[in-house]
């Protein structure tokens, strides 16, 4: 059997699961590429959110207020985008995805490009436009679990309007190579978009060296947020051409004016303010941005990912069919188990040895284990899975 050096991180991990992280205490989570446990600090702010809410929420609201300036300054940090005002506050992947493609200016006869392996967060908002505008979206089959550079060759044209991507793709987590796709994007004045929400806080993002026009990324994954909470990302120049089918109260010139009706959308990313905002939710994502802001992205980026590759040579060594490439971040995908039901009771007997897993099926209905990984779990919790899957494997 290989011998695997200590994976270097820079930062003190134990010190990060005893101070944010009470669950790693009994169990080895590892579906952070579904639902991520919220770190101490994100639950306390969140508590301080509700309590000064409940005791006067005038008062309340003006300190929401600075912490919704940084939460969109942080945002801002994380991916490098030029200024603040290029981040809104949004619900989720799914409500930002459909505000952007109802937005922009379409012509029949033009062409969207995307790979067939897709959450639908990322493919129904652009395949709605086929029956509203006439817009063909080109379904590119996926190569090496996600979308390239010579696949988009394929396919593109002179109507090539736009191509939306998966920065790291949910199933088989393909990384894809922004720089390149962005690089594409640009030569071929095609508007490049990434959904985020697998890769933000987990790899580092430049939306400005990565020509990304627009970035979406729900708060429950890789940001360790809360739950309908994240954030978007419009390039200035990008949003100055669009145009919101659905306009929030706070999203027009003037706004603050209710009877003064003016539909001129509010400079930026603003326009798409959508009324009431989640105060605890904001708060919340603000502290989670702060602390992978602190902890370095690079650094997680750096230990997740060798985390990941270990843990996968490991399993290849015991014989499981991996579905994960080799250019990877934090998902490992694995079949554990030939059928449905038998896969089914493993993830069960995987949970009671407080293991959590999930199943996840492919286009042909293939079931697979997916084990996600973030900034705190440890090679001992990689052993504990590798352990628990031979005991119940024999």
């Amino acid at each position: 059997m290989a011998i695997y050096p200590p994976i270097q991180v820079n930062y003190d991990v134990q010190a990060l699961r005893a101070e944010q992280f009470p669950i790693a205490a009994q169990t080895v989570y590892l579906n952070h590429a579904g639902i991520s446990p919220l770190p101490r600090r994100i639950v306390l702010a969140m508590q301080e959110a509700n309590e000064r809410m409940m005791l006067n929420p005038s008062a309340a609201f003006s300190w929401f207020l600075e912490r919704e300036q940084a939460m969109r300054a942080n945002a801002a940090r994380l991916i490098n985008a030029a200024s603040a005002d290029e981040i809104v506050s949004v619900q989720s992947t799914s409500l930002a995805l459909n505000l952007v493609a109802q937005a922009l200016p379409w012509r029949s006869g033009e062409n969207i490009l995307l790979c067939d392996v897709e959450f639908p967060s990322n493919a129904y908002p652009w395949m709605r436009l086929a029956e509203q505008h006439g817009v063909e979206v080109r379904l590119i089959p996926a190569r090496e679990g996600g979308l390239t550079v010579e696949a988009l060759e394929q396919a593109v044209d002179s109507q090539t309007r736009l191509v939306a991507v998966s920065a790291v793709q949910f199933l088989s987590d393909h990384r894809s190579d922004l720089q390149a796709l962005g690089n594409f994007c640009r030569a071929h004045n095609a508007i490049f978009v990434v959904d985020a929400i697998q890769a933000a806080g987990h790899i580092p993002i430049d939306v400005q060296a990565m020509h990304i026009g627009v970035l979406v990324a729900g708060g429950q994954k890789s940001l360790m947020g809360p739950l309908g909470q994240g954030f978007l990302y419009v390039r200035s120049d990008l949003a100055e051409r669009m145009r919101p089918t659905l306009v929030g109260p706070n999203a027009t010139q003037d706004w603050i004016h209710w009877l003064k009706y003016d539909l001129t959308p509010l400079k930026g990313a603003a326009r798409f303010n959508m009324g009431t905002p989640n105060v605890s939710g904001i708060v919340g994502l603000n502290e989670s941005l702060a602390l992978l802001l602190t902890l370095g992205t690079p650094n997680i980026d750096a230990y997740v990912t060798a985390l990941t590759r270990q843990t996968r040579q490991r399993l290849l060594e015991r014989g499981y069919e991996v579905l994960t490439p080799e250019a990877h971040a934090g998902i490992l995908t694995f079949r554990a188990a030939p059928d449905d039901a038998s896969t089914d009771a493993l993830v069960k007997a995987l949970a009671e040895r407080h293991i959590v897993v999930v199943k996840h099926w492919d286009a042909q209905d293939v079931p697979y284990v997916r084990a996600s990984f973030h900034c705190y779990n440890t090679w001992e919790d990689s052993e504990r899975l590798l352990t628990a899957l031979e005991e119940i494997r024999l």
